[in-house]
């Protein structure tokens, strides 16, 4: 398996747009949170994380082909466990349906980030060390603050033995970790 650095290599030579690069990283730390809750491999986890998004800057004009390219990148230098769960976080372009837990996770870390990062940006300071719990699942529950955000997405996280409130507090503190290489 490669490395954290090694994979981050990658992410940098694939994907050229900073965003793309901080939503990698976001995703990253919350399942490394998460695999530390569920006692799993941290780094299997975060790699998924990290490299989950790697072709997007090819494949953003054709949906259906989005994890494809990556998995052909990864072959033989993750475990499978690592391309399954990748290719199933586009699902519905894919044949790869999520069954494992890290499946479903990286689909609901995938969601919460830019819900996390919303919330951040329309608090006065623009912080996340200004975003509180409750403010995140009063933003969850709004259907009308950031329309994009997929909630039954975030919502997988119960399927798979974290309770939401739990699931949105743990990725809130993930991301509050890297909050100055979010620039946030």
């Amino acid at each position: 398996m490669i490395s954290r650095e090694q994979g981050f290599k990658l992410l940098n030579k694939y994907l050229k747009n900073e965003n793309l690069i901080k939503h990698s990283l976001a995703v990253e730390v919350i399942l490394r949170e998460i695999a530390k809750k569920l006692n799993e491999n941290e780094e299997i986890w975060a790699l998924t994380g990290l490299l989950h998004d790697l072709d997007y800057d090819y494949t953003k004009e054709e949906p259906e082909k989005h994890t494809t390219f990556t998995a052909q990148i990864l072959e033989g230098l993750v475990p499978k466990e690592v391309v399954n769960a990748i290719k199933s976080h586009n699902y519905q372009h894919t044949i790869q349906a999520p069954e494992t837990s890290l499946d479903k996770f990286l689909i609901a870390a995938d969601a919460v980030s830019g819900l996390i990062i919303a919330t951040a940006l329309i608090v006065p300071s623009k912080k996340l060390s200004d975003v509180e719990l409750k403010t995140l699942i009063n933003k969850f529950k709004d259907k009308s603050f950031a329309k994009g955000c997929n909630r039954r997405r975030i919502a997988l996280c119960t399927d798979v033995g974290i309770e939401l409130n739990e699931f949105l507090k743990a990725s809130l503190n993930a991301l509050k970790s890297i909050a100055d290489t979010l620039g946030l």
